[in-house]
């Protein structure tokens, strides 16, 4: 049984592995080819309390495995031998399927510290991250991941909208429809993304015969254009801009009671559309990994001069999904987060890091008015299915689902997987608006 102590000993049987995979892994060779690696950088994986480190070093193309001193690296990743333990599992358990999700935010576990450089660690995110995935591979082999069949076919129409909204004023805004169905959704991105999240669902035979579904990129994210009342790099989010422009949404496609769907960010303005369902117009909504308050540590490598966005603020959530989920899919919400422009998601994180606060409100839901069905993925360590728990008790006749093998990014990261969780949501909403529309009818005869 490997003594998880000394890192490099616990994996010494699987070190020359591991140097076959770094000299042959693709993704590695694209993140460290580059001319501007103009010198060797070395950093550091080890067990707490011991200084016996597996020690990388990058150059440009490459990237070396040995072993040797924590102090010989510009910062070494330190985490507990019982957590390290955890990760090397054949399929870990949340929240330690990636580093990041060791290192916490709502999850706070003790024993996890980046030693040294600290703006080096945040440089090399992308490097550390596909190396520990190696190492992974290396000693228990290939993460199972979920296969997917490609669609021969998409559903989906793209326009745009003119909308004007409060804070945002009048812009431009792209957005997408499929489906016939009756009941109209309408489904919100992740902070620093856009509506392609939601391709997956919105291309599903059985949600485009349930419902009608529209989702739409908020101004300045994917393809919509920026509001002209910010400057680049200003962005910020906040409840009354973001309710007012799904109103405004909503109120220009003439959509009638529409469901509103969306996860993070967008998972705890569904809660305050819940509150507000009335300007909306709303007829219900499910939330996805949402809660009443969110009371987090921010770091601000996200909106530094001196780290590279497009490769941290991907890397930041990449560690939130679930590890056997589509490889494409996971590769997809990389993407998204590495095409958003400066300071747009530390702007929705605005928001999202106590810019929202339900704590003395989510109780005054009318779930009669306006259902509400939570959904949670286990892998989420920012926002967990305890948390998500915690909110659903406090508003009557809510509902809330933990979802196993999803994490922050259900729709994306695994549809197949997702769709029947949120068909049981629509199902229960227009259950009870059917019910409650019977109680009005039977007391006015």
């Amino acid at each position: 049984m490997a003594n998880w102590s000394d890192l490099p000993a616990a994996l010494k049987g699987s070190l020359d592995k591991l140097s076959e995979l770094l000299e042959s892994d693709a993704q590695l060779k694209a993140f460290t080819t580059s001319n501007a690696i103009d010198k060797p950088e070395t950093f550091g994986i080890k067990s707490s309390g011991s200084d016996n480190a597996l020690l990388i070093t990058v150059t440009n193309g490459s990237a070396k495995a040995k072993t040797g001193s924590s102090r010989d690296g510009l910062f070494a990743l330190s985490a507990l031998p019982e957590q390290w333990e955890q990760f090397f599992k054949d399929v870990p358990v949340a929240p330690y399927q990636s580093y990041w999700g060791m290192f916490g935010m709502n999850i706070k576990q003790k024993g996890i510290e980046v030693e040294g450089d600290q703006t080096a660690f945040a440089h090399w995110t992308h490097v550390w991250r596909r190396v520990l995935e190696l190492a992974h591979d290396a000693h228990c082999g290939p993460m199972k991941e979920d296969e997917q069949s490609e669609s021969e076919k998409d559903f989906l129409t793209g326009k745009y909208v003119y909308l004007d909204a409060p804070v945002w004023g009048r812009t431009k805004i792209f957005y997408e429809y499929s489906g016939e169905g009756k009941q109209p959704i309408v489904f919100l991105h992740t902070a620093g993304s856009d509506g392609r999240q939601y391709h997956g669902v919105m291309n599903d035979f059985k949600m485009r015969q349930k419902c009608t579904m529209y989702c739409f990129d908020l101004p300045g994210h994917g393809r919509s254009f920026p509001s002209k009342k910010y400057f680049p790099g200003a962005h910020t989010n906040t409840e009354d801009s973001y309710v007012g422009i799904i109103a405004a949404f909503v109120k220009a496609l003439g959509l009638r009671r529409p469901i509103i769907c969306g996860a993070s960010m967008a998972g705890q303005v569904c809660l305050a559309v819940a509150i507000r369902h009335k300007e909306v117009g709303a007829g219900g909504t499910i939330p996805l990994q949402g809660s009443e308050y969110l009371n987090m540590d921010r770091q601000w490598h996200d909106r530094s001069p001196y780290v590279n966005q497009s490769l941290f603020n991907p890397e930041w959530v990449y560690g939130m999904m679930s590890p056997t989920a589509p490889l494409a899919n996971k590769q997809l919400i990389w993407h998204l987060y590495s095409a958003q422009a400066y300071g747009i998601f530390h702007g929705d994180l605005d928001f999202y890091f106590g810019g929202w606060d339900g704590r003395e409100r989510v109780a005054n839901i009318d779930t009669n008015a306006c259902p509400v069905y939570m959904l949670t993925g286990e892998y989420d360590w920012s926002n967990t299915p305890e948390m998500s728990q915690k909110t659903a008790d406090k508003i009557r006749g809510a509902k809330h689902k933990a979802m196993p093998e999803l994490g922050h990014f259900p729709a994306t990261e695994n549809p197949a997987k997702f769709v029947p969780h949120l068909l049981e949501a629509v199902e229960h909403i227009m259950k009870v608006r059917s019910e409650s529309l019977s109680t009005m009818r039977l007391s006015t005869d």
